[in-house]
């Protein structure tokens, strides 16, 4: 995926889990936490022999990685933080 549709997918997946996750993060940080979380969720996959498709310049493949690595993100900063 490109440098740019990684920002873009990544904010959207960050802004989604926000809204889910009831959590008020900010542009940057959504961005931050779709990409950082589409990262940790595919090496999560990656050992179980799960792979995202590669290829697309956008993919609702990476957007529900970026999304649920998201949520997975802001759940652990809760759980540290209490």
């Amino acid at each position: 995926m490109g440098f740019l549709a990684a920002i873009i997918v990544g904010g959207l997946a960050g802004w989604l889990a926000e809204k889910v996750m009831k959590s008020d993060m900010g542009l940057i940080m959504n961005i931050i936490l779709g990409v950082v979380g589409a990262l940790v969720l595919s090496f999560i996959l990656s050992l179980f022999d799960i792979g995202v498709p590669a290829g697309a310049e956008f993919s609702w493949a990476y957007l529900l990685t970026g999304f649920v690595g998201a949520c997975l993100l802001i759940f652990i900063f809760r759980a540290i933080r209490r």
